[in-house]
């Protein structure tokens, strides 16, 4: 038995392929894409003093290799906008009163603010700074850090990792569901009468496809009821955002789907392909379990071919920011690059001939 299922994986290439590739491929990322250390986090610094002795303390942070300067603040309300658009992770705030409590008292009070949406990266950049200001060395008073974070006040590793999960759930349903369309009509010897029919192969991709956004929808709004009422994620958006965003990326994640069905005509075969072109990317490049920005820069170059990139992003600042289109205009343009190129696939890729 076993040497007859030995002859069976040589001649099917796709499984040969998968039972090879697919261990490569999981070292080659988890090896190469996965990072806990976290360096040159991005720090936005609002000095508002602008003295010596606030620079002093702005260097102690810039010549560490935790830290890096990534926009210099003019305006407390530049802190928010800087955030929103995913400039820096931490704020450092000097205030304009610095060295005259210094003087008066020798002590003084900084704060540091920190988008607490990666609850992982916050309390391992909230750990860095404290760090920073208990050994700093440059100013011989002391000086009391105040940490604030936003976002997710509570630093609940649920709230940043459930938005996440519902990108997976999507993706893994969707394409599971619509790769076996197309093969289950080959399987079943059916295609000859799918390809009698008057329909053009646009109405084929259209009626198939119908059904899968309505379930698509009932699972994305199951995942929002379940996010918010079953695990207390705060949702702080807007459903019209949520909508259109969410449709962007079931589009995707069907038409990869289908485009499987199409190529493969066996649905084990359209099943694994499927599995492996969406768990895989969604759960590793995707930002749903590590953080992109701390990946090697050629990974990091490779993630912005992975579309759960750009749902994840997008789900994440609704449900914790409460962004709206104008500030995740960035990740809702490459979703909809991504749902306009695999819809145009799609529609190509099926043919009215059993060749």
């Amino acid at each position: 038995m076993a040497y007859k299922e030995t002859l069976q994986i040589r001649r099917d290439p796709r499984s040969l392929a998968i039972a090879l590739l697919m261990p490569l491929m999981q070292m080659l990322m988890l090896g190469y894409g996965v990072s806990l250390d976290i360096k040159h986090v991005p720090l936005c610094l609002y000095d508002q003093e602008n003295s010596q002795n606030s620079r002093l303390l702005a260097d102690d942070f810039v010549s560490s290799k935790w830290f890096s300067v990534s926009r210099v603040l003019t305006s407390e309300e530049g802190i928010r906008d800087a955030m929103d658009r995913g400039e820096c992770v931490a704020a450092l705030v000097i205030p304009s009163n610095f060295s005259r409590r210094l003087a008066m008292t020798k002590r003084a009070s900084v704060q540091a603010i920190f988008d607490a949406t990666d609850v992982n990266t916050t309390n391992i950049a909230l750990g860095y700074a404290q760090g920073i200001m208990a050994r700093t060395s440059t100013l011989p008073s002391t000086v009391d850090f105040e940490p604030g974070t936003w976002f997710n006040e509570t630093l609940d590793s649920r709230n940043f990792i459930i938005p996440g999960v519902i990108a997976v759930i999507l993706a893994l349903v969707g394409a599971q569901l619509t790769s076996l369309t197309i093969s289950r009509e080959w399987e079943r010897g059916t295609m000859e009468q799918l390809i009698s029919t008057p329909i053009s192969a646009s109405e084929v991709l259209v009626g198939k496809l119908i059904p899968y956004v309505a379930i698509g929808f009932i699972n994305a709004g199951f995942c929002l009821v379940s996010a918010v009422y079953w695990f207390g994620v705060p949702f702080r958006g807007s459903m019209g955002t949520l909508f259109v965003t969410t449709s962007l990326f079931i589009v995707v994640v069907l038409g990869i789907g289908y485009l499987i069905s199409v190529r493969v005509r066996s649905q084990l075969g359209a099943s694994q392909i499927a599995l492996l072109v969406t768990m895989l990317p969604t759960t590793l490049l995707s930002g749903y379990t590590f953080p992109i920005d701390q990946m090697p820069q050629a990974i990091q170059a490779i993630s912005l071919v992975v579309y759960p990139r750009y749902f994840v992003t997008i789900l994440r600042a609704i449900f914790l920011k409460g962004s709206g289109l104008d500030d995740l205009w960035m990740p809702v343009s490459g979703l909809a690059i991504y749902a306009i190129v695999i819809v145009w696939l799609a529609s190509t890729a099926f043919r009215k001939r059993l060749d």
